[in-house]
C-alpha cells in the first residue's frame, strides 16, 4: 500500500451551500465493531454514486454517542487519512484523542466511499505470496486488479466524499458540525468547509496538508526528516558511539541495492522457515520513508541500518513485514487511494516539480504511480484556487513529520480567517492522541474563539534510540 499525504485543494467551490436540516433524523442501529468493546450506533445511508444518476452506494457511518446526558448539538465528524483509510479503522481514537471531547459531544465516523464498510475498493492480497513478488510483478498484479474492477473510479473523488459528508449531516438531523481531519482527512475537511460553509462550526486539522500539496512531490519533506534523524543521532552520545558512520552506512546500502537486487536467505521473521527474500533499493527506501512517520519507529532506524550494513538483514526484513502482518481487513483501500491520487495529484506533478523535489526516498514512487494511473484511466480533476475558510480552525503539526511538517499548516492557514497553529517539537505524523492534545481539542471545541495555549505540547518527550537487539534505551 502506498502510504502518503495528498494535496489539499478547494475542489468543491462551485457546489451548492448547505441544505436545510430535515426534521426527522435517520434511524440508527446498535452495532459492535473491531477496536471498541462497547456497542455503538451505526447507519447505512444510500448516496448517489454519481450526481444525477440512479445508481447508489451504501455509505457506512458509526456514531459514538456522548457519554453525558444532554449532549451538545454540534457533534464531531471524524475524517480518516490515506486516502483509503475508513472511519471504522480509526475507532480506537475514541479512547485516546477524543476521550475528552466525547464527554459532551457525539463522535461521528464516516467510512469514505470506497473504504471500509462503504464498498471498499481493494485487491486480494496474501502476505506470504506478495513477499515473493518482484517490484515489477507486484505492479503487474495491481494492474490486473484494476482491470478486473467494475467500479467507476471517476466517482470516487474528494468532491464526492464531501457531498457524502453533507448527506450524513442532513440524514442525522444535525445543524452545524465540527470537523476533525487527520492527514488526508485534513484535505477532505477543508474541501467540505469550502463547499458547505453554513454547515461548519469548527475545523481541527492534524498533520495538515496544504492546498497546493501534490502527493509524489514529498521528497523534500521526507529527506529533511531523514537528515534530521541522522543529525539527532550524531548529537546523542550513545547513538553516535553505537553508530559513528550511520549516514555512510545508509548511503552504501542504497548504492549497493541500486546496483542490483540482493537475494537474502534467512529465517522468515513470522514462521522461522528459511526463505529467500529479495531486497531492492525501492523496498529499502519505502520502508525507511514509512518509518519516519513515527519518531518512536524512526529511532529504531539506526540499529536496522547498522545491522543490515553488517549483513544482518533479519531485523530490517521483520520491520518491513510489519505492515503486512497486521493489515488484514483494516488495510487502506488501494484502488480508492489510486482513484484520488491519479485524478487529483498526478496531473499537477510536472517535470519541473519532480526535478525541484527530487530525493532518493521518493524517486520510485512517481514512476510507479505513472504506470498505475495509466491503468486507472481516470479523468483529471481541475485544480481550483482555494477560497477563504471563515470557521475557526485549530491546526496541529509534528515538527518531525516527513510528509506534512509545520510549513504545510502555515500554507493552509493563509486561506483561513481564524486559524491557530500549534506544533509539537518531538512528534511526527499525528498529534491529537498524544500528551495534552486531547485536552486542547476539548478546549478548542468548547471555546473556538479563545486562544489555545499549546505550550504543554513541548512536554511530549522524544523517544530514545535503539542501540541493540534488546530494544530502545530505557
Amino acid at each position: 500500500m502506498l502510504k502518503s499525504i495528498l494535496f489539499l485543494g478547494a475542489l468543491l467551490a462551485t457546489l451548492p451551500a448547505a441544505a436545510a436540516t430535515p426534521a426527522a433524523p435517520a434511524q440508527t442501529r446498535s452495532c459492535h465493531l473491531p477496536g471498541v468493546e462497547e456497542a455503538l450506533r451505526c447507519l447505512t445511508l444510500p448516496v448517489p454514486l454519481e450526481p444525477g444518476k440512479p445508481a447508489t452506494l451504501n455509505l457506512h457511518v458509526t456514531i459514538a454517542p456522548a457519554l453525558r446526558q444532554g449532549a451538545r448539538p454540534d457533534p464531531l465528524f471524524v475524517l480518516a487519512g490515506g486516502p483509503g483509510e475508513a472511519g471504522s479503522d480509526v475507532l480506537p481514537l475514541l479512547s485516546t484523542a477524543f476521550r475528552r471531547v466525547r464527554a459532551t459531544r457525539d463522535i461521528v465516523f464516516i467510512d469514505q466511499r470506497g473504504t471500509g464498510l462503504s464498498g471498499k475498493l481493494d485487491c486480494p492480497s496474501d502476505s506470504d505470496e506478495d513477499a515473493q513478488l518482484s517490484d515489477l510483478e507486484a505492479d503487474a498484479a495491481l494492474r490486473r486488479c484494476i482491470a478486473a474492477s467494475k467500479a467507476p473510479f471517476a466517482a470516487y473523488t474528494t468532491a464526492a466524499a464531501a457531498r457524502d459528508i453533507e448527506a450524513v449531516r442532513r440524514a442525522l438531523g444535525f445543524g452545524r458540525i465540527n470537523l476533525w481531519g487527520g492527514s488526508y482527512g485534513t484535505r477532505l475537511a477543508q474541501a467540505y468547509a469550502r463547499a458547505y460553509p453554513a454547515g461548519v462550526r469548527t475545523l481541527t486539522l492534524d498533520a495538515v496538508a496544504a492546498p497546493d500539496q501534490v502527493i509524489p512531490a514529498g521528497g523534500h519533506d521526507a529527506q529533511a526528516a531523514l537528515d534530521r534523524l541522522f543529525a539527532q543521532c550524531a548529537s546523542d552520545a550513545a547513538c553516535a558511539h553505537a553508530y559513528p558512520n550511520l549516514r555512510g552506512e545508509f548511503d552504501a546500502l542504497v548504492a549497493r541495492l541500486d546496483a542490483g537486487p540482493l537475494t537474502l536467505n534467512l529465517p522468515d521473521p513470522r514462521t522461522a522457515r528459511q526463505v529467500d527474500v529479495t531486497m531492492t533499493s525501492a523496498r529499502l527506501l519505502d520502508t525507511v520513508r514509512n518509518m519516519l512517520y513515527s519518531p518512536a519507529d524512526a529511532r529504531r532506524l539506526p540499529f536496522l541500518v547498522h545491522s543490515a550494513s553488517a549483513g544482518r538483514w533479519q531485523p530490517f526484513v521483520a520491520r518491513r513485514n510489519l505492515a503486512a502482518d497486521f493489515a488484514a481487513e483494516g488495510a487502506p483501500a488501494t484502488l480508492l487511494h489510486l482513484a484520488v491520487v491519479c485524478a487529483e495529484d498526478m496531473p499537477r506533478f510536472t517535470p519541473a516539480l519532480a526535478a525541484a523535489d527530487a530525493s532518493p526516498l521518493t524517486r520510485t514512487l512517481a514512476d510507479r504511480l505513472k504506470g498505475l494511473c495509466r491503468a486507472m484511466n481516470v479523468p483529471a480533476v481541475p485544480y481550483v484556487a482555494p477560497t477563504r475558510i471563515a470557521a475557526p480552525a485549530l491546526l496541529l503539526s509534528g515538527a518531525l513529520d516527513p510528509v506534512t511538517p509545520p510549513r504545510r499548516a502555515q500554507d493552509a492557514a493563509r486561506f483561513m480567517a481564524k486559524a491557530q497553529l500549534l506544533t509539537a517539537p518531538n512528534v511526527g505524523h499525528g498529534v491529537s492522541q498524544l500528551g495534552c492534545a486531547p485536552r486542547l481539542l476539548r478546549a478548542f471545541l468548547d471555546r473556538p474563539e479563545a486562544s489555545i495555549d499549546g505550550a504543554c505540547l513541548n512536554e511530549i518527550p522524544a523517544p530514545t534510540f535503539q542501540l541493540g537487539s534488546a530494544g530502545p534505551q530505557p
